[in-house]
């Protein structure tokens, strides 16, 4: 058979799934294995639940004896203090397998990899026995299960570190591949078999067998095919060496465990031929001798010769190939094995020199040459001074070919050399056999073989043997008290004058009543006993430790002072749980330092951090520096030492990226590339080829390892993450939570990371994570590193109006270099495929502001109430809008105008972003995020410039109505991951708190999950809008009027058309006009003034109510306009002083039911036609008058005005109008009073007209009654001027006001032009003021007065005549007009005609009467009369003027029985009395006096 060739083939199959798991084919398939499997960053697969509680219980076949298992997750840390008591088994692929079955393959056998002794059946070959699992079955066998060949560094110190080695390959298969197609062409054409299942498990066979050939070391081989079941019909032999395991859920709960115990029992039967031929040497070289031995021959896995001792287990190896059952049998020299000489007669074999002295030996900087193991001076002088020696890799072989050859020959005898050599021999050989024991699970047995081992090293000054067999001593000892077993310490493990029974070392520690003795004297004892250790392995010799064994047990005993420490300084069940299983405890560490354990933490760092490898790189390889660097971080964790646990990974990085780049440079030159190709050629190129890529991770390898290393990394520094509170490999981009709470706990926590640390050390320690991600290659590392620099460097705040400081302490040159790197691995990462890898934004106040731009007046919808609809209320019986009630539709849109969205009508939307850095962000994608209805955002592509804040312009529009809330950007920044930016628009700058609680991590991470009260408000802001139905959208198409102007005339009115048009899809069933013009700003802000009295207010709002500038000429129905329709609209404008200009503003919708049935608001858009105005002067009223008339208009006053009216006396009075035409062409002005008595007038141009019409008195029954308003919303409240003014004074406004009222009310005037072009209006007579005069003559008094003279005989004296000496009868009649009784007191004053004041009353003399000229009546009624009687003579002749007066005795009141029953008014009427005044007694006056002329009687 030729060379073994089935990885090759099995590659083809099996690296498209696993392409991390592969069989060795060339050293640097080892190196690269052993580069990601040794160092402590990746993630090996552990040990679960056991499933189907295969780990509960399991029957021993020996007894049936069910035991509990005591640990089916033991930690697989190589490190480990246990470490050596582990058997290391390769796990290997075969046939036809992919990734995940043999990864679920691997932890079913992680399941089981602690099998205990009594669970073993014993081999039954006599010859096989030496490690018999019946001599001790309380022990168990600890398997560390690899799937990778360890690395030559490794291998070189076998056999001194025996566990480094594996002593098993187990090779897994896919049961359900068999029957799928011939695993191997070449290999079935050895046979014919009747199903392909025959053939491929022939074919499995031969693969074992090439296994066997390869792997010649490895003392047991076995393929394990995985969930398999035979077939009924027929019976396949399955050949030796292969184990078939039915599916998991067919298999019993011993299965697992069966197969384990199987392969145990098989390697402890053929660890016998092993040990003894271990015996049989009579020489083992310590490790560190021959560097070489892997390096530079071939791998483990060879083919035996120079390169390894052929171990093929005896039961399969040609009888011409076993080995001789004789301990003491004849090696060949091509079987030795390179760790140990040509067997043969010790000594005589060579005459130069000892075998297994070392040519060189190192010279020391003491004054006498250091003694050799041997006992003998070196006299070999070196010119280094270093006292570790150091030998070349091209001459180690030539080195220990002379050294073999030599021997010594200056003494014989049992104290001679030769004797020494071979005691020294033997000793080395019970160390590893004690090592064996150990592995075996045999410990008692292996403490026997290493107490005697450790007493023949010492009295050989064996030290470096002595200290590894006082170590594994330890070891036993741990796992019999981990096995709550006792024992009793060795004396070998005492110093060398005590004696182990009464003179042992104090303890120190305080006593654990609880703690058992052996414990405690192994406690005792165990402090100088690795003291000790340290001491042997250090000691300067020819046989130092080599850097890398010596470095591991450094962090094995400080992770067993942790165990001690963390256990409060005890020995116990806690510790020794840590110790053998590697289980930390749950609870964290006290972060404050422990005085009172021992070792305290400061012991512990000083032994952990002699481990820390020096610079000198040619002792340890890249590998091992990682392991060794990983081993320190881990002890320094669970101590709370994170500072100087970050600090060890720091070092650890910049190792491995040394190694990496190193790595990357071989992989590109096996394949061809130059190293400077860059990543896209490394990571491309490895699928078929058959060179090695430069780094062969797999698929969750960087998640699972790498991340949590530098996430640990960058955590213990306070690097400002994207997500503080997340834990290292908790979840990927995809995981992200965008929600408002997520980024402000995320703000919160970068924010108390910034205040963390120093931000120099951060910058270098990211850094140096973008070179590691880059030297793997990593491309996510990258991404998110390169992020993370950005934002550790920005400031983290959100400017302000002050404009805080947020430029970011990195340099232009840098911030453009990483977002180049970002941009360029992101872009390759697109190349290959993985899409869902992408940085995270470094700035999370990205979006500052989003407001809706408001829409044109012609769009914008308005929200309107059901009540203001037209019919809804009394007050809107019509749709021809009374000013003085609130029209809405005249309202100026509000900010919730502009939150209102149309369905499927597409709105602006503003949005603010902030850049803080000095470079551009190339934003590839950007739209508006919402929630609520649905909501179709259009996206964009920007560019935002260094350092500013931009604004930009996106479109979205609402697909349904309802409400819709913005809530922030969707953003793809090139390079980053797609994510919502919520809006930050107030600025925010963290804060740190001056008062210090705490220190360390535990302060950051208490810092970055709480929210501390000092902390500044942070809030997100959102858009709130409401998205309507759609609505129609309606233009003005034509109008009547030229360019939308007119000139008009004062009074005048014209009438002109509109044309409206429908250019939606939506009809339009409700329209509502409403009029703005120029004079109604003026006339609402003097109705506003508070100086303005009521009249003022009433002129005031009956301008604005009366004579609107525009109006709809009649209440025109059918305004409904169908979609794409038109619709003609007729308008009447009035000439006014002031206009300027008007707009008509249509508000319309689409409401789609009748008005009554809107149960809930509604919108309405608007379209408005603006027109400009001129009026010109036309007639102007410059003057009125009123004059009375006593007695009766003639009648040919009443012919010219051609008019026959029966008028009284006094009715009348004569008004004078002086009218002016302003017009440039003769007016025809027409006034006419509302009895039907008119006049008209022809005015020329400019000239001035008087014109005289009669006017009937006015009597008005309250004058002084409260002057109205007309607009309703002051109309349910008293108003009276704000001006202070008398009562008097109010009196008479009131009476001024309402007899003007009258006045107007029965007067009208209009004009018309006599040429052409005819035009007419009306004269505005509300200029006119009343003075008391005119009042005089308008009024009729509430009482009248008559006076008449009758003779005696009673008849009425004839034209008032009366005789001297004659009696007569002055009669005087009251008549109370007024509808409420008056209490009348009548006053006669007669007096002289034509005479001064003074004369005139001197009438004493001159007429006599009979009683008192005053006179009091009774109680007059309302429109009643009554008459006063009084006789008079007059005793001379001339002309008498007889007047008479009534005066009010007293104020009527109405009873209160006469009162309504209504209830008790409000205080109206006081207010009305304290703006009129108390109301007091009247007087009156007779309007004519009575002319009486006397004269004799002829």
């Amino acid at each position: 058979m030729s060379g073994y060739t089935a990885p090759s083939r099995m590659r083809q199959v099996f690296e498209p799934d696993f392409p991390t798991t592969r069989l060795p084919e060339t050293a640097c398939d080892d190196r690269y294995n052993a580069f990601l499997l040794q160092i402590d960053i990746r993630k090996t697969p552990s040990a679960g639940k056991t499933s189907l509680n295969e780990a509960d219980t399991t029957a021993s076949r020996a007894g049936g004896h069910v035991e509990q298992t005591p640990d089916a997750s033991m930690s697989l840390d190589p490190l480990l203090p246990v470490a050596p008591a582990r058997v290391k088994a390769l796990l290997l692929p075969l046939g036809h397998i992919k990734a995940d079955r043999f990864a679920s393959f691997v932890s079913r056998l992680h399941h089981e990899h602690v099998v205990h002794l009594r669970d073993i059946s014993a081999d039954g070959r006599p010859n096989r026995n030496m490690f018999s699992p019946l001599a001790y079955p309380d022990g168990a066998m600890i398997y560390d299960l690899v799937t990778h060949v360890p690395p030559p560094s490794h291998l070189t110190l076998s056999p001194f570190d025996l566990y480094r080695e594996p002593l098993a390959v187990i090779a897994l298969a896919d049961g359900t591949e068999l029957d799928q197609g011939t695993f191997n062409k070449r290999h079935s054409a050895n046979g014919t078999g009747p199903s392909t299942a025959e053939k491929n498990i022939r074919t499995l066979y031969q693969e074992l067998e090439d296994l066997r050939d390869n792997y010649q070391k490895a003392l047991v081989h076995q393929v394990l095919v995985f969930d398999y079941m035979a077939p009924k019909d027929s019976d396949i032999p399955i050949p030796e060496g292969l184990v078939a395991i039915p599916p998991e859920e067919d298999c019993k709960r011993t299965t697992m465990k069966t197969v384990m115990c199987d392969i145990s029992s098989l390697l402890l039967a053929e660890m016998t031929t092993l040990a003894k031929s271990f015996e049989a040497m009579t020489n083992i070289e310590s490790p560190g001798h021959n560097p070489s031995k892997h390096t530079n021959g071939g791998s483990w896995g060879g083919e035996g010769g120079i390169n390894g001792l052929s171990r093929r287990a005896t039961q399969y190896a040609p009888r011409h190939a076993a080995r001789s059952n004789s301990a003491g049998g004849i090696m060949d020299r091509a079987q030795s094995r390179m760790s140990m000489p040509v067997t043969g007669r010790g000594g005589l074999h060579s005459s130069s020199s000892t075998p297994g002295l070392t040519s060189t030996i190192a010279k020391s900087g003491l004054s006498n040459p250091p003694i050799t193991s041997d006992g003998i001076e070196s006299t070999t002088a070196s010119t280094s001074s270093t006292p570790e020696p150091i030998t070349r890799p091209d001459t180690a072989d030539s080195t220990r070919d002379t050294s073999r050859d030599r021997v010594s020959v200056q003494g014989f005898g049992s104290g001679g050399v030769n004797d020494r050599w071979r005691l020294k021999g033997k000793g080395r050989a019970a160390v590893i056999v004690g090592s064996m024991y150990l592995q075996a699970g045999r410990w008692s047995d292996s403490i026997k073989e290493l107490i005697e081992a450790a007493t023949t090293a010492r009295s050989l000054n064996d030290h470096v043997w002595h200290g590894k067999a006082l170590e594994l001593i330890l070891v036993n000892l741990f796992l019999l008290g981990w096995q709550k077993l006792e024992f009793v310490v060795p004396t070998v493990c005492y110093q060398w004058n005590d004696k182990p029974s009464n003179k042992q070392a104090p303890d120190t520690t305080p006593t654990d009543p609880e703690q058992p003795k052996h414990l405690k004297h192994l406690q005792s004892v165990m402090t100088e006993l690795l003291d000790r250790i340290i001491a042997l392995y250090t000691r300067i010799s020819a046989d130092n430790l080599p850097p890398l064994p010596l470095s591991e047990t450094y962090i094995r005993f400080a992770k067993i002072q942790s165990a001690l420490h963390l256990s409060d300084g005890f020995l116990n069940e806690k510790s020794l749980e840590m110790i053998v299983t590697g289980k930390n405890p749950d609870q964290p560490p006290v972060p404050s330092p422990r005085y009172l354990s021992t070792p305290t933490r400061q012991q512990i760092v000083a032994i952990l951090f002699k481990a820390f490898p020096s610079g000198a790189s040619e002792l340890l390889t890249t590998v091992d520096r990682a392991s060794i660097l990983s081993g320190i971080a881990t002890v320094l964790g669970p101590l709370g030492l994170h500072r100087k646990k970050a600090m060890v990974i720091r070092e650890l990085v910049s190792v491995l990226i040394g190694g990496l780049v190193e790595a990357r440079t071989r992989g590109a030159a096996d394949m061809g590339i130059h190293p400077a190709a860059g990543l896209v050629s490394l990571a491309s190129g490895g699928g078929s080829g058959g060179g090695v890529m430069a780094l062969d991770l797999g698929e969750g390898d960087v998640e699972q390892g790498i991340d949590a290393l530098l996430g640990l990394l960058c955590k213990s520094y306070g690097i400002i993450g994207y997500d503080m509170a997340r834990k290292p490999g908790a979840g990927g981009p995809k995981d992200a939570d965008d929600s408002d709470e997520a980024v402000i706990a995320r703000i919160r926590g970068q924010s108390a990371a910034r205040f963390f640390g120093f931000p120099d050390v951060k910058l270098n320690i990211l850094r140096a994570c973008i070179n590691f991600s880059e030297a793997l290659p990593d491309f996510d590392g990258v991404l998110r590193f390169s992020s993370d620099l950005l934002r550790t460097a920005g400031s983290g705040v959100a400017p302000g109006p002050r404009r805080e400081d947020a430029s970011p302490i990195l340099h232009r040159d840098e911030q453009v270099r990483l977002a180049t790197n970002i941009s360029r691995t992101s872009n390759l990462v697109q190349r290959l495929g993985y899409s869902d890898m992408a940085a995270e934004y470094w700035d999370e106040f990205f979006v500052r502001n989003i407001k809706l731009e408001p829409s044109p007046n012609s769009k914008a919808p308005i929200p309107h109430e059901k009540i203001i609809l037209p019919g809804a209320t009394a007050s809107r019986a019509s749709q021809d809008v009374d000013p003085f009630i609130y029209n809405p539709f005249l309202k100026k849109p509000d900010e919730m105008v502009n939150q209102t969205l149309v369905a499927d009508e597409y709105a602006t939307f503003k949005i603010t972003l902030q850049n803080p850095y000095d470079i551009e962000v190339d934003v590839e994608n950007i739209q508006l995020a919402s929630e609520g209805a649905a909501f179709e955002a259009v996206p964009e592509a920007t560019l935002v410039g260094p350092y500013r804040t931009q604004v930009i312009r996106l479109r979205g529009r609402a697909k349904e109505a309802g409400t819709v809330t913005i809530t922030g950007a969707l953003i793809k920044v090139r390079g980053c991951r797609e994510r919502r930016f919520p809006t930050f628009s107030m600025p925010w700058t963290p804060r740190q708190d001056v008062k210090v609680k705490a220190r360390g991590l535990g302060a950051l991470e208490e810092a970055v999950t709480t929210v501390q009260p000092f902390a500044p408000n942070l809030e997100t802001e959102s858009l709130s809008l409401t998205a309507i139905q759609a609505q129609p959208l309606v233009v003005v198409k034509s109008t009547t009027l030229a360019q939308s102007s007119l000139m008009i005339l004062e009074g005048e009115r014209q009438v002109f058309k509109v044309t409206l048009q429908n250019l939606s899809e939506t009809p339009v069933d409700f329209m509502l006009f409403s009029f703005k013009d120029s004079t109604q700003e003026q006339l609402q802000a003097a109705i506003n003034n508070r100086d303005a009295t009521t009249a003022e207010l009433h002129e005031y709002e009956l301008a604005l109510m009366k004579r609107q500038a525009l109006r709809l000429p009649k209440n025109q129905k059918g305004r409904n306009i169908a979609p794409g329709g038109e619709a003609t609209f007729e308008f009447e404008i009035l000439g006014k002083p002031g206009l300027t200009w008007a707009t008509i503003q249509v508000d319309y919708t689409h409401l789609g039911c009748p008005q009554d049935e809107i149960t809930e608001q509604f919108y309405t858009r608007q379209v408005s036609l603006d027109l400009m105005v001129t009026v010109n002067a036309s007639v102007e009223l410059s003057r009125i008058d009123a004059l009375p008339v006593h007695g009766e208009i003639p009648q040919p006053f009443w012919d010219r005005l051609g008019s026959s009216v029966a008028a009284k006396a006094d009715e009348y009075c004569l008004v004078s109008v002086d009218l002016r035409n302003a017009w440039p062409s003769q007016m025809a002005i027409h006034l006419e009073s509302d009895d039907g008595v008119s006049v008209e007038e022809d005015i020329l141009p400019g000239n001035t007209s008087r014109v005289i019409l009669p006017v009937k008195r006015v009597y008005l029954e309250d004058p002084h009654a409260t002057i109205p308003t007309l607009n309703p919303s002051r109309n349910r409240q008293f108003v009276v001027s704000a001006s202070k003014i008398s009562p008097e004074m109010e009196r008479a406004n009131r009476e001024a006001f309402w007899y003007r009222e009258r006045i107007l009310g029965c007067l009208r005037a209009t004009w018309k032009t006599l040429s052409l072009p005819k035009r007419s209006g009306t004269i505005d007579l509300r200029n006119i003021r009343l003075t008391s005069r005119m009042i005089e003559a308008i009024k009729v008094d509430e009482v009248d007065i008559q006076i008449s003279v009758e003779d005696a005989n009673g008849e009425v004296a004839e034209k008032d005549v009366a005789y001297v000496d004659e009696f007569m009868l002055l009669k005087v009649r009251v008549t109370n007009r007024t509808s409420q009784p008056i209490y009348p007191l009548v006053r006669i004053l007669p007096a002289l005609c034509h005479r001064p004041a003074n004369i005139a009353l001197e009438f004493t003399r001159k007429i006599a009467w009979n009683g008192t000229l005053q006179q009091s009546m009774p109680m007059l009624e309302g429109h009643q009369s009554a008459e006063v009687s009084l006789g008079m003579t007059v005793l001379c002749r001339g002309e008498f003027e007889i007047s008479a007066s009534v005066e009010e005795v007293q104020v009527w009141e109405e009873p209160e029985a006469l009162k309504s029953p209504t209830r008790p008014r409000s205080e109206t009427q006081t207010m009305m009395d304290a703006a009129l005044g108390v109301k007091e007694r009247r007087i009156w006056h007779s309007r004519q006096p009575c002319v009486l002329k006397t004269r004799d009687r002829k």
